[in-house]
């Protein structure tokens, strides 16, 4: 992936718009590829058909999805949604916004509790349970993997490694990310990146939800 290693940044913070302009960044470009977007006040990217979905999460200010038949959407930060394949859509932004473009093929493997061009929000995915950890995977193939979890106070993962790399997009709350021997705190709004076998863990300072994306590619 094309971001940086071992340290908490912010996806909103890092791709301000800039007026007038809409401005994409790819991060990273397998099977199922990932793109920050920065919309301007009053941008708007036409309306377009795709033979697969997109999961769109905001990261920052409100858009709209809109397409054919008078289909339109609002989201917010927070917000996710999956668009429509073989339809035309678009995404458009009165205030200004930034948000995180995942490609998701027909064949991957969707949650029943995702639907397609409906808004979601994903720290209302899973619960809080007392002194557990909650998760849901939204989405899945053989080369990606799209995690929600909730962690209740004092709970965590112990340090482990994974076999690809992955984004943590923290959702609410406050936890700690331990990353090769050095520990970060990270709250909502917050992202982490691991490199491949990056050894780290997860320790919920406070209650703590986040996303995982994982690619193995």
């Amino acid at each position: 992936m094309k971001e940086k290693v071992g340290e908490v940044f912010s996806i909103a913070r890092d791709n301000a718009p800039v007026p007038g302009c809409t401005i994409s960044k790819e991060v990273h470009s397998g099977w199922n590829y990932i793109t920050y977007f920065s919309l301007a006040r009053n941008a708007d990217i036409s309306a377009e058909i795709y033979p697969y979905h997109k999961m769109l999460i905001v990261a920052d200010g409100g858009m709209e999805i809109y397409g054919a038949d008078g289909f339109s959407k609002k989201l917010k930060t927070g917000d996710g949604i999956i668009t429509y394949t073989d339809t035309p859509m678009g995404m458009r932004s009165s205030e200004g916004a930034v948000y995180t473009e995942i490609s998701i093929r027909r064949n991957d493997i969707m949650n029943e509790a995702i639907k397609a061009g409906e808004v979601f929000r994903l720290a209302d995915l899973v619960p809080y349970v007392e002194g557990k950890i909650v998760n849901m995977d939204v989405v899945h193939n053989d080369k990606m993997k799209f995690v929600v979890m909730a962690f209740d106070e004092g709970t965590g993962l112990s340090e482990h490694a994974t076999p690809g790399e992955a984004i943590i997009f923290a959702l609410d709350g406050e936890g700690v990310i331990g990353y090769e021997g050095k520990d970060h705190p990270i709250k909502a709004g917050e992202n982490f990146h691991f490199a491949k076998a990056g050894l780290h863990s997860v320790k919920a300072t406070k209650k703590f939800k986040m996303a995982l994306l994982l690619t193995l590619e």
